[in-house]
């Protein structure tokens, strides 16, 4: 049997880091680096990312090889593609309606016949903008072409000219979009060759793509099988991304501890001020007035009415429009929250790791963001108070500058926060999941499922931040309001 090179194509415009990245391949799993030069690509109207597809043509001129067999980089390969290698001059697998795709193709190299395509690139059309439209205006008779039969004997496939063009079939390109359409495969699985990820931006190592298609599943066990060849690279691990991924573990977490011990800080704050300033009589007499009004008392029970009653008699008015805006704030919070755990986290980490770090960093942003929302508006409600109670004349301004530093502070963690937060963490647990809790693969499916679970979601955080901040200010009214 003919020995087979593993062949990394890489053109010099690769940023250095993974030139370096590549460069270590030969030594570690025999495959040798080809280092070619860009192919412009010719269109002007041509997505973004075609910029330099056409360079895909130089495999016509790998001279000093027989056969080629070219895979994109999202394909995987299930098992043996040997018979590949018994194409003729050119094979590739038909679809999209009747259109060429150049994922899969099976070459026989002659610099004669890259030459005629250099020599066509500006002439020909190419209805993508790439390389596969102009091979498709190339190769004009491909669907035409007969179906490539691999188990043809060799003194017949002797016997007979070698044909121009051979259409593979589904086995050797099978389309992930097709698959998610139908929700099956065309073909028998068990004899699946060579999987083709072709929905766009939903690439198998992304790690987010698991969870929307379940053809990704069959990337992941190959990569997970993965024996070590470069350092930290068994079952599909990487070792920069390891150490990413511990430290973004425990930033949020760190976060949101310094957060809830935020006035242990302020207090060392204010110590150290009182002890430069040499008044720590001072300090102490602070000290004392906060330790006194550290009593227990009575919640003040708050509802969505604009008009408050105070178990102390005292009427309070919302400010106008407050539940809109706070609804608005929520939302923008959860939302940016989210974008930004997503730009955060490394694109090609396992699946789970991606989820989790997905929650957490969206949960902690969103905490953080809102919880101090909630924390202004507390604050309004308190300064309210108090300009309140001047103008009314039944306490001094004295009064309660002395008393500010032994103000009662509501706490925000009662159990009717615990209960909207705790309800909104569930239900954004349970949206993205309902699909893997009841066994649904179908794509439309499982977004239709995500959808639903997403409006009870937004249904939810609505009511829940309207009360929430009105809780909030109420609050503050009621520590403004209350005396030492």
């Amino acid at each position: 049997m003919n020995t087979r090179d593993y062949v990394k194509v890489q053109n010099f415009k690769c940023c250095f880091t993974r030139l370096k990245i590549v460069a270590s391949l030969p030594l570690a799993d025999g495959w040798i680096l080809e280092r070619i030069s860009l192919l412009a690509n010719p269109n002007l109207k041509r997505p973004k990312r075609f910029w330099g597809v056409y360079t895909k043509l130089k495999i016509f001129n790998m001279t000093n090889y027989k056969k080629v067999v070219y895979l994109d980089a999202d394909t995987i390969v299930l098992r043996s593609i040997e018979d590949l290698f018994k194409c003729g001059k050119f094979c590739a697998n038909l679809k999209h309606s009747e259109r060429m795709n150049s994922g899969v193709m099976v070459v026989e190299p002659s610099e004669e016949l890259f030459k005629d395509m250099v020599g066509k690139v500006n002439t020909l059309p190419s209805y993508t903008g790439g390389d596969q439209g102009f091979l498709n205006s190339y190769y004009a008779g491909f669907a035409n072409a007969h179906v490539f039969e691999p188990n043809l004997s060799l003194e017949v496939r002797n016997s007979r000219l070698t044909p121009e063009m051979e259409r593979l079939s589904t086995l050797y390109n099978a389309d992930v979009g097709l698959y998610m359409l139908a929700n099956k495969w065309m073909v028998d699985e068990k004899e699946l060759r060579i999987i083709h990820y072709t929905l766009g931006p939903l690439k198998p190592w992304d790690w987010w793509t698991a969870w929307l298609l379940k053809p990704v599943d069959l990337w992941q066990d190959v990569r997970v099988g993965l024996k070590e060849s470069l350092p930290g690279t068994g079952g599909g691990n990487n070792a920069n991304d390891e150490l990413l991924v511990k430290f973004l573990f425990f930033i949020p977490l760190l976060a949101l501890v310094a957060c809830y011990y935020r006035p242990f800080f302020e207090l060392q704050k204010d110590l150290f001020g009182a002890l430069c300033r040499g008044s720590l009589c001072n300090y102490i007499r602070h000290l004392y007035y906060k330790c006194r009004s550290g009593a227990p008392y009575s919640a003040i029970g708050v509802s969505s009415n604009s008009n408050q009653q105070f178990t102390n008699g005292t009427n309070a008015k919302l400010p106008p429009y407050l539940g809109g805006i706070s609804v608005l704030v929520c939302f923008g919070a959860a939302i940016a929250s989210l974008v930004a755990a997503f730009a955060i986290i490394p694109r090609q980490v396992m699946p789970w790791t991606g989820l989790s770090l997905l929650y957490e960093w969206t949960f902690a942003l969103f905490i953080i963001i809102f919880g101090s929302y909630l924390h202004i508006i507390y604050e309004c409600g308190r300064s309210s108070s108090n300009q309140g109670t001047f103008s009314s004349g039944t306490e001094s301004p004295s009064r309660y500058n002395s008393g500010k530093g032994h103000q009662r502070q509501a706490s925000c963690c009662d159990a009717v926060t615990w209960y909207y937060g705790l309800g909104m963490g569930f239900l954004a647990i349970a949206a993205p999941s309902l699909p893997c809790l009841f066994g649904i693969t179908a794509l439309f499916s499982r977004l239709g499922l995500m959808v639903g679970g997403g409006m009870v979601l937004v249904a939810f955080m609505t009511y829940a931040s309207e009360n929430l901040v009105i809780r909030a200010y109420m609050r503050g009214r009621g520590s403004g309001l209350t005396p030492d």
